[in-house]
């Protein structure tokens, strides 16, 4: 799983007529292969619940999601997996398959919703992303190299 986790003061997501949004917490685009597994699953929801990333009294990143008591909003991005080396145009094919991706992403946000409160977006869907980024603070999470050493 690859995931792009963004500080945030509020985000939203607008699709099919639908708006969901958040105050402060974690705007996360995440991107599914096929070599994933529960491990990556589990490995992705503990390390965004529990990462210091926002800021404690002393204004040193020391505080977690749960710690200030933040939410999550959580949008299926495949284009994580986008192949720039040849020609101009990306190819996705790195992407999980659909049916596959689908699962993994409901499950994970299944996971999130244990720990915080978790708005989605609509996988597959075209979806319109707003945020009031708080810092910026933006982290890549990847599971590929925990993957490997566990």
């Amino acid at each position: 799983m690859k995931i792009v986790i963004q500080r945030v003061k509020s985000a939203s997501v607008s699709m099919d007529g639908r708006v969901n949004e958040i105050g402060q917490g974690l705007l996360l685009l995440v991107g599914v292969e096929d070599a994933d597994s529960m491990f990556d699953l589990d490995y992705a929801v503990r390390k965004v619940v529990q990462m210091r990333i926002f800021s404690d009294a002393a204004d040193k990143m020391n505080l977690s999601v749960q710690d200030i008591e933040g939410e999550i909003l959580s949008i299926s991005q495949f284009t994580l997996y986008a192949e720039t080396k040849k020609g101009n145009r990306p190819s996705f094919s790195a992407a999980g398959k659909p049916d596959f991706a689908h699962e993994m992403y409901k499950k994970f946000n299944e996971k999130l919703a244990q720990f915080a409160p978790v708005e989605t977006g609509i996988f597959g869907a075209d979806m319109q992303v707003s945020l009031i980024n708080d810092g910026p603070v933006t982290i890549l999470l990847d599971t590929k190299e925990a993957r490997k050493n566990a």
